[in-house]
């Protein structure tokens, strides 16, 4: 019993040394994760959330007041062009149309007689011109005969009366067929006049059917049979029978953030996905970079805003879908990731790993310290780069800066372009103990976090 006492004893003693060695050997060190870099193929996204929307919709307004007696479709039909959506009550439009088409048949049945009348005066002109041919010639023979001293003068009177005569019955005979012919002129000028009048009553009568503009689908029926709809009010109520959108160009209108939207341009790919439909990605591609800001609690333009707030701002971005789904409707919230640039075999550094480091602060010793960057360089001071994972001359790990010029950003990982090379390691992190390291710090890897970069963005 002694004897096993003192085994366990010894044990104890002996697992407290491991230990104790293992704690001495280790202390001074921060366990770090890192990462192996590689080539791979980097894509730079900007993401954008929005709505689904046709390229072309309209308000289809009333355009005659009264009271809509039916609706031929209803909301989510499709219409094609020309085809009748909705009648509003037109007894006296229709009453106004018949009745100004009677006074045209009538007016026609003037200018009909007038035309026979006409004819009638053209015939006795040319009547009492033969007449009055035959008395001339009577009056020639007439004037030689008395002149011979053969004819009495009384018969010489005679003829040049008679001659006279048919000169009076012809010029009144000229005067009918002008009359004639200038109250013909007056009723077809009446005519053209009720012709007018039926185009504009016909008018009035077509304004109260709505017929559709063009090929698309009913998206809104804000009003029911038997109501009553007013014209003259843009967007008013009472005064949109529907709201018709064509959806054979769909558009998804989202918003880009203001430090993004100086990387888009018209053209760059788009893959556009649906809430609604999650299963589907929709290719598009960037059809309008909007150049007014947008205050993003509001919405308004920053330009016709009043107040002076340096709230954040977003830009509106329009992406035309390339092959549109009879699944899409108007309104639906898509979210649209645009790919910006893309470069293929590039050294890739995860973003997590880039610092700003101040190589001044360890010289003084004054809390030198690293804070997470951005992809832009620093102008003075602090230096971008990232920290390496090396073994030193005791084959001990520790940590190196090194300053590092990027280019892209992708998803997780950053393009470098000058400063390291494929198969290097590098320190990601964690945030806290990386915001603090100092160049020369003894490092050991959390294997469990310790990755090669071999794939994604």
């Amino acid at each position: 019993m002694k004897k096993l006492l003192l085994i366990a004893l010894a044990v104890l003693v002996a697992a407290g040394l491991v230990t104790f060695m293992v704690i001495k050997q280790q202390s001074g060190y921060t366990k770090v994760y890192t990462a192996t870099l590689a080539r791979q193929d980097l894509t730079s996204l900007v993401s954008g959330t929005g709505q689904i929307k046709p390229k072309t919709y309209m308000n289809v307004g009333a355009t005659s007041f009264g009271r809509i007696t039916r609706f031929y479709v209803k909301e989510g039909d499709h219409v094609q062009k020309g085809q009748t959506l909705a009648a509003v009550e037109n007894v006296q439009q229709e009453s106004t149309v018949n009745a100004q088409r009677a006074t045209i048949a009538a007016a026609k049945t003037d200018i009909n007689s007038y035309i026979a009348a006409e004819k009638t005066a053209q015939a006795n002109v040319e009547h009492a011109q033969a007449d009055l041919e035959q008395k001339k010639l009577d009056w020639v023979r007439a004037q030689a005969l008395y002149k011979d001293g053969i004819l009495a003068k009384q018969d010489y009177d005679a003829k040049k009366a008679a001659y006279d005569l048919d000169v009076a019955s012809l010029a009144q005979a000229v005067a009918s067929l002008n009359q004639a012919k200038a109250q013909t002129d007056s009723a077809r000028g009446h005519l053209l006049t009720d012709i007018a009048n039926l185009q504009a009553d016909q008018d009035l009568l077509d304004k109260t059917i709505a017929t559709a503009p063009f090929d698309g689908i009913v998206t809104n029926e804000p009003l029911r049979e038997g109501e009553t709809v007013v014209t003259g009010i843009q967007n008013a109520e009472g005064s949109t029978l529907m709201t018709l959108a064509d959806m054979s160009v769909v558009t998804a209108e989202v918003k880009v953030d203001e430090t993004d939207i100086v990387s888009l341009a018209v053209g760059q790919a788009v893959d556009v996905t649906v809430d609604a439909l999650p299963n589907k990605v929709f290719k598009g591609h960037v059809t309008l970079v909007g150049d007014q800001a947008l205050l993003r609690s509001t919405g308004v333009a920053t330009s016709q805003s009043t107040t002076g707030t340096e709230e954040a701002k977003d830009f509106k971005v329009v992406v035309t879908l390339d092959n549109p789904s009879s699944e899409l409707r108007p309104g639906l919230s898509c979210t649209a990731r645009i790919t910006t640039a893309h470069k293929s075999n590039v050294l890739a550094l995860p973003i997590q790993a880039l610092t700003l480091y101040d190589p001044a602060r360890d010289a003084a010793k004054s809390g030198n310290s690293v804070h997470a960057a951005s992809s832009q360089p620093a102008k003075s001071g602090p230096v971008q780069g990232v920290f390496l994972a090396v073994n030193d001359a005791h084959g001990r790990l520790r940590a190196r800066f090194v300053p590092v010029a990027t280019g892209i950003t992708g998803t997780t990982n950053i393009e470098v372009l000058s400063g390291l090379s494929p198969g290097q390691e590098v320190v990601t992190g964690p945030y806290n103990i990386l915001r603090n390291l100092k160049d020369g710090s003894l490092l050991k890897r959390d294997t469990e976090k310790t990755v090669t970069i071999t794939s994604g963005n």
